[in-house]
């Protein structure tokens, strides 16, 4: 953080916003999860509801990094996409306070998101059925829910990997319980536990994505929260919808006035008795100390004890902001609560001292807030295997006495304090040349800390209470390479036929001592530059050439920075990738290329020789469009540019003069007029999933084989369709005037085909072209059919 990024943290969530957040913990000893597939598919309304309105611990369990998954913010694509959403996730969490379970770890693992999928079968047999219920059996063993409620409904014309998740949610329930399940958990301390309540939601799915084809499940309870929320005065809705802005490369976060905090849910499976309707999501379930302290098979003493605690935490809540009479009342409650523990048999330590370890856990953070007015713990310097970095920690705490602080670190780091003064230590970290790079996804987030592989354990005494609390660093100990080092350009083409040329690259951050080259090319260095040469008989494929640096394959590390979220990284191979295809390019084509910052297609057209132009905000609304034979439209861009909505006639005038304009892939909700956007009338699909093919290996059904954007300069064949990732394209037109000729057909299996994803107008002397296939993702995919299909889509009118 610079000084006004730490101010302004500061000042926006101040000590006693922080103190009555960490009471408002206190008030349940409940635990509720909910499950869903991808970030931002959580129930962030109820959720906050569910945490601030009734004090419960708030878990979202989340199968994949949702990498597969579009970006409306950068180019961020792939695993850094996830990483970015990682992020975004993990900060939604934050401002609801809730942890995160991950289940899946990045496009590397089975369970990841591998793009849109119609079928929950085909998602359960990818990510492997018993793989998913298994993680999803340790999260219960690990967080112990009471409850577990998924995000949708296992119906058709839901998302597949929705429609999975929901489906292992609930085949978990039984083997969570079941000790003969998985008994390899209890090697990690993970002992069976029961759920007690599933819920299903009672409502539908269906929006502009999803269509849910059958009706949702009767409700049995109106869960209403009494608001608004204390600290903010908002509607519980209207602070998940804060949370959902966490969401930003996904569109998410909206106001809403005078939202009802109002969700109805079906109980559809319940613990011991009969799932039916109920007048409180608490019902038949402990949700304080005082109920625990009513259970059967407790002493008298006992119950007393956790009477008294709940009747303390009563008192220091009601007590806010009074800080010392809040920390008379939590000593006397954390005492109590350990009285009681001591006296616990086996059975019921097993059924309630999570509990109690749980709330101590609170009462310490709560205690932590109302004694500290800052804490702050932040690395400075350069974290890789031998080097030394510093740990600085600013401790202002006036009512903690007998203070001690003790960093946590990772296998192969060691501390030295080497300042220690009032509010101040410092320490001396040692990485070890062993030490391994950090891992780019995190295992789970906790708001009570203890997140990454470093950070600091603080304890002190309040009142007659020594209290621990962990304290997370303002950014991350993330150990990466020694040298960074980044290639321009990481990606080049080649055309085949044409006398080879080499091509020059420039090393960023440290210098290559040698290259792993396939067969027949050379690297050397030419200046400060590299110049790879291919050989004289180059064939069409890719090829991999790899820098070696001190003695290793280099990676690279690259910062993920956005207002909206912590910085994070990711470390990733550093590597130039060679295509060689056959592709002919469109004689005199000046391309004006208007991105929205979610593609990388104005970069692949320069990669292919072509002549292009970025257009901005001068050049479209009082530039000379003549000037271009084609202008490109990236996805995206009239629900993200302005001044691109504000340019629609003079691109229309444009078409009209002989121009071709040629947009990608837009969503209905990017600002995209049926009426007014497109030269003439062109509706895209909604619900998505009914105009969107996924299967990328779907047969491609060319309707007019001798049509221009088809034949020149290049003729697109089937070969032009193989080996496509992830699907073949989504948002198809799905009404659109007489004038579009439809050039191709094309549908996911046992569906009737779709004649909307490639779709093309002569418009007075020029033409709009129409395109809903992921281009943009095969271009990255180094895809030699997406390059040469480009080739053609952009040629002159």
């Amino acid at each position: 953080m610079d000084d006004h990024s730490r101010l302004a943290h500061a000042v926006h969530q101040p000590a006693l916003v922080r103190t009555h957040r960490a009471l408002s913990r206190l008030n349940s000893v409940l635990t509720v999860m909910n499950t869903g597939a991808h970030p931002d598919d959580e129930i962030n309304g109820m959720l906050s509801a569910l945490r601030f309105a009734y004090g419960m611990r708030v878990v979202v369990a989340c199968s994949t990094r949702g990498e597969g998954g579009q970006n409306a913010l950068g180019p961020e694509r792939g695993g850094v996409l996830g990483v970015l959403r990682t992020a975004e996730m993990e900060e939604a969490a934050r401002r609801m306070d809730a942890d995160v379970a991950w289940l899946g770890h990045g496009p590397d693992d089975p369970v990841h998101d591998f793009g849109f999928s119609k079928n929950g079968d085909d998602t359960l047999r990818r990510w492997g059925e018993e793989r998913i219920v298994e993680r999803l059996v340790r999260a219960y063993r690990r967080y112990r829910p009471d409850i577990v409620i998924p995000t949708f409904l296992d119906v058709p014309g839901q998302h597949g990997h929705h429609r999975a998740m929901t489906r292992a949610a609930e085949t978990a329930l039984a083997l969570a319980a079941d000790p003969s399940a998985f008994p390899e958990h209890s090697a990690s301390g993970l002992l069976p536990w029961q759920v007690s309540k599933y819920y299903l939601p009672a409502w539908s799915g269906a929006g502009y994505a999803y269509d849910d084809e059958v009706p949702p499940p009767p409700a049995t309870l109106n869960l209403q929260a009494a608001g608004p929320d204390e600290v903010t005065g908002l509607a519980y809705k209207q602070l998940g919808e804060w949370s959902r802005a966490a969401h930003s490369s996904q569109g998410m976060g909206m106001w809403r006035d005078r939202p009802a905090d109002r969700w109805k849910l079906h109980l559809k499976v319940r613990a011991g008795g009969e799932a039916g309707p109920e007048n409180d999501i608490r019902d038949h379930l402990p949700a304080t100390l005082g109920d625990i302290a009513a259970m059967t098979g407790l002493t008298g003493s006992t119950a007393a004890a956790l009477r008294d605690a709940q009747a303390q935490i009563e008192a220091a809540i009601a007590a806010f902001p009074n800080r010392s009479r809040i920390v008379e009342a939590l000593d006397g409650a954390a005492c109590r609560i350990e009285e009681a523990r001591k006296d616990l048999g086996e059975e019921a330590l097993r059924q309630v001292g999570h509990r109690l370890d749980r709330k101590l856990r609170e009462i310490d953070a709560a205690l932590f807030e109302a004694s500290v007015n800052t804490a702050r713990a932040v690395f400075t310097g350069s974290a890789h295997p031998g080097a030394r970095v510093a740990l600085q920690v600013h401790l202002d705490a006036r009512e903690l006495s007998d203070v001690t602080t003790a960093p946590r670190l990772p296998a192969g780091v060691d501390a030295t304090a080497a300042r220690d003064e009032p509010g101040h230590v410092q320490y001396e970290i040692a990485i070890a040349e062993s030490a391994p790079h950090t891992g780019n996804y995190p295992e789970s987030f906790d708001p009570l800390g203890g997140n990454g592989e470093a950070g600091l354990r603080i304890t002190g005494r309040v009142g007659t209470r020594r209290i621990a609390v962990d304290l997370d660093p303002e950014e991350p100990l993330k150990i990466g390479p020694r040298h960074s080092l980044s290639l321009d350009p990481a990606v080049a083409l080649i055309k085949t036929g044409e006398p080879a040329s080499g091509i020059r690259v420039r090393a960023v951050g440290a210098e290559p001592m040698d290259w792993q080259a396939s067969v027949g090319w050379t690297v050397h260095q030419e200046g400060s530059d590299w110049l790879a040469v291919p050989p004289h008989d180059v064939g069409a494929g890719i090829v991999t050439l790899v820098p070696i640096v001190n003695g290793r394959p280099a990676s690279s590390m690259r910062t993920i920075a956005y207002p909206h979220i912590r910085p994070t990284s990711i470390i990733a191979p550093a590597e130039l990738k060679v295509l060689s295809l056959d592709v002919a390019l469109p004689a005199g084509a000046r391309i004006g290329y208007v991105g929205g910052g979610s593609d990388n297609v104005g970069t692949h057209l320069r990669r292919l020789g072509l002549d292009v132009t970025d257009l901005g905000e001068a050049e479209l609304t009082a530039g000379s469009l003549s000037a271009f034979t084609t202008i490109v439209v990236g996805i995206f861009a009239f629900g993200l540019r302005r001044d691109l909505r504000d340019a629609t006639v003079r691109l229309h005038r444009f078409v009209e003069d002989g121009g071709h304009l040629v947009t990608l892939y837009h969503r209905p909700t990017d600002a995209w007029d049926p009426a007014t956007t497109p030269p003439r009338r062109l509706v895209i699909g909604s619900p998505s999933l009914r105009w969107r093919v996924t299967d990328p290996a779907a047969p491609v059904t060319i309707l007019d084989p001798e049509h221009p954007l088809l034949t020149a300069p290049n003729r697109i064949d089937a070969r032009d369709w193989q080996g496509w990732d992830k699907e073949r394209g989504l948002y198809f037109a799905a009404e659109y005037d007489a004038v579009y000729e439809e050039l191709l057909a094309v549908s996911d299996p046992g569906e009737n085909p779709l004649k909307g994803s490639l779709i093309s107008a002569r418009i007075g002397r020029g033409r709009h072209t129409h395109v809903s296939l992921v281009l943009h993702h095969q271009l990255d995919k180094l895809v030699p059919g997406a390059f040469r299909l480009l080739a053609n889509l952009v040629q002159p009118a």
